[in-house]
């Protein structure tokens, strides 16, 4: 069976806000454009993200020099009353994790 179906519904387990809170864990001095084409967003939607990100306070934003710099908190719970028991530590864990494969061989732990 193919994993795409004619006539499917195109959908993800996981939302635009919750990979773009994934990148700038992985990537904090990121800029908006490259975090919109990492997700395939346009800059214009990531920055709305953003924002909504940082007004819930998931994510600080600093600006150094012309760049911004952006922390997670990963003490925030989901948004979702049904997971609300659950803070976002764990899916950064899962998604923003290094992977050994990724790790320079020299790289001390």
């Amino acid at each position: 069976m193919s994993d795409s179906v004619a006539g499917d519904r195109s959908w993800t387990f996981l939302t635009n806000h919750a990979r773009v809170l994934v990148e700038i864990a992985r990537h904090p001095h990121s800029r908006l454009r490259d975090i919109a084409a990492t997700i395939g967003i346009t800059e214009r939607a990531a920055q709305t993200i953003v924002t909504d990100l940082e007004q819930a306070g998931y994510i600080t934003r600093t600006r150094v020099g012309r760049r911004n710099h952006y922390s997670v908190d990963p003490s925030r719970p989901f948004r979702h009353p049904a997971d609300a028991n659950h803070n976002v530590e764990a899916l950064l864990a899962v998604f923003a994790g290094e992977d050994q494969e990724d790790r320079p061989q020299d790289e001390e732990r």
